[in-house]
């Protein structure tokens, strides 16, 4: 992970490939969580994570989902971790980071 990045790293586990750290406080505001609150749930297995390695024009991408209580969070990143969309805007409700 960056030195610039924001927020917790969450790690990802890969068959064959090393782990790939994702921003925890971009995950957790997508969840409309507090980081905190993220990182508990994450202990617990309260949050389910599902990562996909990209193939073809997409190899070296990986798509990492985060599924809590009905709500999705989805990042597209590369094998540094670092986020290739632009953050989405927070939920309804909840101030920026």
């Amino acid at each position: 992970m960056t030195e610039d990045a924001v927020g917790d790293a969450i790690p990802l586990e890969l068959a064959d490939r090393p782990d790939i750290e994702v921003d925890g406080a971009l995950v957790a505001r997508e969840l409309g969580l507090e980081v905190e609150e993220f990182r508990g749930l994450m202990a617990r297995g309260k949050v389910s994570v599902l990562c996909e390695r990209g193939t073809g024009e997409d190899a070296g991408l990986y798509r990492a989902s985060f599924y809590h209580q009905g709500r999705r969070a989805r990042l597209l990143v590369d094998a540094r971790g670092r986020s290739i969309d632009p953050p989405p805007p927070p939920p309804r409700g909840t101030a920026p980071a």
